[in-house]
């Protein structure tokens, strides 16, 4: 009796990846072309080499896959293509109604950082061959995140709107926290897939709730607790509620206690009460959120009112790309990018943005899901929370479902420091996904001795 070996060969789909890369690029240049006719009546004449740069972007990625990373998800860089190449647009667009050119307008800018972010995640896929050897890098991880965080507090630091987030070297600034947040990821999953028999079962109870040791939970608080206190100091409330938020989300994946949601949604309402107490511009914040409107709050609350308004102007269809008057809302592609799509695609556009968001966090989690090693699921899992707690965070933040926290919208709005950040996530993603979807030998333990005969099936 011969030992049976079967090897189950899911599709690649790297041919479903590219047809739909293309048609992102697709979409992208209409939307391009539209903005320049709606503005200058006629078809912008760089728009093919516009689209040969975005082309070879996203190609570079698509042959780096099949070369490195052939069972990668084949949904995640369409998705991950569409959602900059519109970003690209409406900050084109917002160069036009400033009157500045493609060369000189921050869309060029918008290209090279996209190009840049694009290098650093073909680095990535290429070097790091399998996610398990940041496991490894746990401790070290740690440290390196509360440096990055504890970086604007130096001559390096740089205060942009009252908040000492950036380090600036010349003319080139920098947000080092967002480094911070795919760093503590690794460390938070490298910890936690250590710990987390002990956390979930381990400790006292209190009130009926389980509360760990404090040997095993200590490492968590102490990162957590320093580089909440050290964000505070530099009035970036936006990242301390982000990665409080991964914090929880990993302690709940990995120990799977309601309780820990339940302590955390107590600790932030206990922090934001004493911050409110203390912070003048989280009192302004949530003055913006309760009463925009208000006679109070008009010379205060501009910016959040007008970006309302603007996106009450778009209503279900849009007023069109190139058509609206985003610009009358300060920072309309950053901060507030989200209103000034509202404004020009109307509910259906960014509806549709929103369910991409949705889509790419449904592939994050699905490859977690289909990962055989609990260190890969946790920190695919931490980094898919990463892009859901902002995206949360930055269109609550601007419909006013919560108070505006500063952060940008991943891939779509403008800023270097986000866009080599959020690349490098989506190559670890895809490098977790390959491994995820990659098939393993199936062996008979009744034939261990036997003979061996491959099946391969399909």
């Amino acid at each position: 009796m011969s030992r049976a070996i079967t090897t189950i060969t899911p599709a690649r789909g790297r041919n479903i990846e590219l047809l739909l890369t293309a048609l992102a690029l697709g979409v992208v240049v209409v939307a391009y072309a539209n903005v320049t006719v709606a503005q200058d009546g006629e078809i912008p004449p760089d728009l093919l080499g516009h689209a040969g740069v975005l082309g070879l972007i996203a190609l570079g990625v698509h042959l780096v896959l099949r070369w490195r990373a052939s069972f990668a998800d084949p949904i995640i860089l369409p998705i991950v293509t569409l959602l900059n190449g519109i970003g690209l647009v409406m900050i084109h667009r917002l160069d036009l109604a400033a009157g500045n050119d493609f060369t000189s307008g921050l869309a060029s800018r918008q290209i090279l950082w996209t190009g840049l972010g694009v290098a650093i995640a073909l680095l990535v896929l290429v070097t790091l061959r399998d996610h398990r050897t940041l496991r490894g890098l746990t401790y070290t991880s740690g440290l390196l995140a509360l440096i990055f965080i504890a970086m604007p507090l130096t001559p390096l630091g740089h205060t942009v709107y009252g908040a000492r987030i950036w380090i600036k070297l010349g003319s080139f600034t920098f947000q080092p926290a967002e480094v911070a947040k795919i760093l503590l990821a690794i460390f938070f999953a490298g910890y936690l897939v250590q710990t987390r028999d002990m956390l979930a079962l381990a400790g006292r109870k209190f009130m009926g709730i389980s509360f760990p040791r404090a040997r095993d939970l200590g490492p968590l608080l102490i990162a957590c607790v320093a580089a909440a206190l050290v964000l505070v100091l530099e009035n970036d409330f936006g990242t301390t509620l982000l990665l409080f938020g991964l914090f929880v989300a990993m302690l709940y994946v990995a120990t799977e206690r309601i309780s820990w949601i339940v302590l955390g949604l107590a600790f932030a309402a206990i922090g934001a009460v004493v911050a409110y107490q203390f912070a003048s511009h989280i009192q302004t914040r949530i003055l913006c959120w309760t009463d925009t409107f208000s006679q109070e709050g008009a010379d205060q609350c501009g910016q959040l009112a007008t970006g309302i308004m603007g996106m009450a102007a778009g209503g279900i269809s849009g007023t069109g790309l190139g058509r609206g008057r985003p610009w009358m809302t300060p920072l309309p592609e950053s901060d507030f990018i989200f209103t000034s799509l509202a404004e020009e695609l109307g509910l259906i556009g960014v509806f549709a943005i929103i369910m991409l968001y949705a889509l790419l966090i449904e592939r994050g989690l699905r490859s977690a899901i289909g990962l055989r090693d609990g260190f890969g699921k946790l920190l695919a899992t931490g980094l898919t929370f990463v892009l859901a707690i902002q995206i949360f965070v930055v269109i609550g933040g601007v419909t006013r479902v919560i108070p505006l926290t500063g952060l940008t919208l991943p891939f779509v709005a403008y800023g270097g420091s986000s866009l080599l950040t959020n690349w490098t996530l989506i190559a670890i993603l895809l490098r977790i996904s390959d491994h995820a979807r990659r098939p393993e030998p199936e062996f008979d333990p009744a034939s261990m001795d036997a003979p061996t005969q491959v099946v391969k099936t399909r």
